[in-house]
């Protein structure tokens, strides 16, 4: 949309739901279903391989023309990984898969920062309130992200915040949910004023969508406090018409995330979203699958979560958020119009343990038992 902030879009889009709520979400029944408009437009995902992911992640953005081609000068961009574990469960969500590594999000955080970005905002709203930075830490161990935001502070100024989303969001903006019962959702003021939104999932299966990855992040901008049930959850975007999914894809319609890199290294399968070992899915290093950890970037998320779930083997057409994504125009996820940079699927394509479907009642016992499934 030329010659419009993301702000502006995001306003103008949030009173056009207000003036449909009248209408078209009386009794709290959604009246319009969301148009069929797929795309032909064709989308282009990097495939990097490699065993070091700091100098992976620079790859991925080189095949897209560097950190330049995505930020500008001036530009206050918001990193989102999914930390869905951090702080609320004492198990290591760097080392079972559950989190996004931090050697990723350096790296980023690293080149928009070396091109001119005025403010960079690394953040998620997880199941804690509060969570430490310093258990955040690298593959290696040999840093994390509290170090980081030091000594990139350091060398840039000011310029660099961490952000526990559940307190230190500086306010809630509604963007429009004009295919669910809601009418709106409200999203992170950080996240929905930034110039630039660049996800930063996790590979992972998930109970209740089959499959997580870059379009789903986007939950993790929203507030348990708001959608929660009294838990830290976000059971009202479950419960909602339409699901989840339609959730997700209206957050992503109105936020309109610029750039995904798919964080396929130690990564979850089977009943994930949340790796707990013997309880709740399993660990992956795609090292011992692939032979090398597996990077996927796209300006396109929707044709990097089709590609990464060929990867692992799942049925485009049967990960209902991805089916729906496409119908309505959000990505391209059509195998014959996504060229795939840097090599073939077939070679990247390895056996993967699918999640066992959850039915949502089930899901509230697991969310009363502290077993999360946000994302």
């Amino acid at each position: 949309m030329p010659g419009i902030t993301r702000r502006q879009f995001l306003e103008s889009g949030a009173r056009a739901t207000l003036a449909l709520g009248a209408s078209q979400f009386i009794g709290g029944c959604r009246s319009v279903d969301p148009p069929y408009t797929p795309t032909a437009k064709p989308a282009r995902v990097a495939a990097v391989r490699g065993a070091n992911l700091y100098k992976m992640t620079r790859e991925a953005l080189a095949a897209f023309g560097g950190a330049e081609a995505i930020v500008s000068p001036g530009d206050t961009v918001f990193i989102k990984p999914n930390l869905c574990t951090a702080g609320f469960l004492t198990v290591d969500g760097v080392a079972t898969g559950s989190c996004t590594k931090p050697d990723i999000v350096i790296a980023l955080a690293e080149e928009f920062l070396r091109v001119g970005a005025e403010q960079v905002v690394i953040g998620d709203g997880g199941q804690a309130r509060h969570f430490s930075w310093k258990e955040l830490h690298t593959v290696d161990g040999s840093t994390n992200l509290s170090e980081e935001s030091r000594r990139l502070n350091a060398a840039y100024p000011g310029k660099l915040q961490l952000a526990c989303l559940m307190a230190d969001s500086p306010g809630w903006d509604a963007v429009p949910s004009p295919y669910t019962d809601l009418g709106r959702i409200l999203v992170s003021s950080l996240v929905s004023r930034a110039d630039k939104v660049i996800s930063v999932p996790v590979l992972k299966t998930h109970m209740i969508t089959q499959m997580t990855a870059s379009l789903k992040n986007l939950v993790g901008a929203t507030s348990t406090e708001d959608y929660g049930f009294g838990t830290p959850s976000r059971m009202t975007l479950h419960n909602a018409m339409g699901g989840i999914e339609q959730c997700l894809l209206d957050i992503c319609s109105a936020i309109q995330p610029d750039f995904a890199i798919i964080d396929g290294s130690i990564c979850g399968e089977g009943n994930g979203p949340t790796i707990i070992p013997g309880v709740m899915g399993a660990t992956v290093d795609m090292r011992d699958r692939l032979g090398d950890w597996l990077l996927l970037a796209s300006d396109d998320l929707a044709a990097a979560d089709a590609t990464a779930a060929r990867v692992i083997n799942h049925d485009v057409d049967r990960v209902r958020h991805l089916r729906m994504a496409y119908d309505q125009g959000l990505g391209q996820t059509r195998e014959d119009l996504i060229e795939i940079v840097g090599a073939g699927l077939d070679e990247l394509r390895v056996e993967w343990q699918p999640a066992t479907p959850m039915q949502l009642a089930s899901h509230v016992v697991m969310q009363g038992l502290g077993l999360i499934l946000d994302r």
